[in-house]
């Protein structure tokens, strides 16, 4: 399966213009909160909540102890923002605590990266994607494989994984077939190649069949 994902890789890195420029340089902190805004959320409306915050908030620690309906109030456009200024107020206070006090998360990039993960899932609101987009989208560029609802879609239809298999798992199962000793560059390129593959031509309803350049590796080919 492994060699199976690689050709795919390599066919799908080709089509859409790998390597890929990282698209943030936010530090992890910064990136965990983006994260979390994003959770069923337009891209260009999470851009102007994070916007809106760290212009209305000096600091992190600042976002930390203010009243809730304070930063509620910055990020009021975002899907379900009452519970998200929990979760970015939670996860402040114990990054904070964790950290004597200071508000950074790089140590993490002396952990290895499962134990990292595991680290940032124990906060509330953070899964499998929000983890990984922390260490690999962020300025720590940790091998840590981001799996969207495109990227799953591509993996499923080619036979990658099974149809029933959820995004958490998937996003172990994916990562575990990618070569050990891949750069945190490869593996974003990797995400990213699936990823438009999933927004540009194989799309939820009527896939693009006829332009995939990967159709005869898959199993549900001619949806439309």
């Amino acid at each position: 399966m492994q060699a199976r994902l690689l050709k795919i890789h390599d066919i799908l890195c080709a089509r859409h213009g790998a390597p890929f420029p990282y698209f943030s340089d936010k530090n992890p902190v910064s990136e965990l909160v983006s994260a979390l805004l994003s959770h069923r959320t337009k891209n260009e409306t999470t851009a102007q909540a994070y916007q809106q915050l760290i212009t209305t908030f000096p600091t992190w620690e600042a976002v930390k102890n203010a009243l809730p309906a304070d930063v509620e109030a910055c990020i009021h456009s975002v899907t379900y923002a009452l519970q998200k200024t929990a979760y970015i107020q939670d996860a402040l206070q114990r990054i904070y605590e964790h950290n004597n006090g200071e508000i950074s998360l790089d140590f993490l990039k002396n952990m290895p990266p499962e134990a990292a993960r595991d680290w940032l899932e124990e906060m509330r609101g953070v899964g499998a994607k929000t983890s990984a987009a922390v260490l690999n989208f962020s300025r720590l560029r940790i091998p840590a494989l981001v799996v969207d609802t495109h990227h799953l879609r591509v993996a499923k239809r080619t036979g990658i994984i099974a149809e029933k298999t959820s995004i958490a798992k998937a996003s172990s199962m994916l990562f575990g077939l990618l070569p050990a000793d891949w750069s945190a560059q490869q593996v974003y390129d990797h995400h990213e190649a699936f990823m438009y593959h999933g927004q540009r031509v194989c799309f939820s309803k009527r896939p693009n069949c006829a332009t995939c350049s990967i159709v005869n590796l898959c199993e549900q080919k001619d949806l439309n």
